[in-house]
């Protein structure tokens, strides 16, 4: 199988992100940028899709300091792959907010 290939680009009105979650972690953290571009982001949240979506939204307005309005999971919702919408905001202030916070 191809190995599928995430970047983060603009979008029409924003910036989308590929996500890769890792639940039950001890703290919310991004954990690391992927060799294929997506963020592997540590959530302590239990594995269920509503809780970890919400979660993820969540850490994500904390760290590029937005609304939790302005973010949402369109793709992945059930899966620990997730492609999230962040309006209002543009791929290169996104990627700077989430090296910032890189641990």
């Amino acid at each position: 199988m191809a190995k599928k290939e995430y970047h983060l680009h603009d979008g029409r009105k924003g910036a989308a992100l590929a996500i890769r979650v890792i639940p039950r972690a001890r703290k919310n953290e991004i954990a690391e940028i992927m060799s294929d571009g997506s963020i592997k982001i540590r959530l302590n949240s239990p594995p269920d899709e509503r809780s970890l979506n919400s979660t993820l939204v969540d850490f994500l307005a904390r760290v590029l300091q937005i609304s939790s309005s302005k973010i949402e999971v369109v793709a992945g919702v059930a899966s620990r792959s997730k492609l999230v919408s962040i309006l209002d905001m543009d791929s290169e202030t996104a990627h700077s907010q989430i090296i910032k916070n890189l641990t």
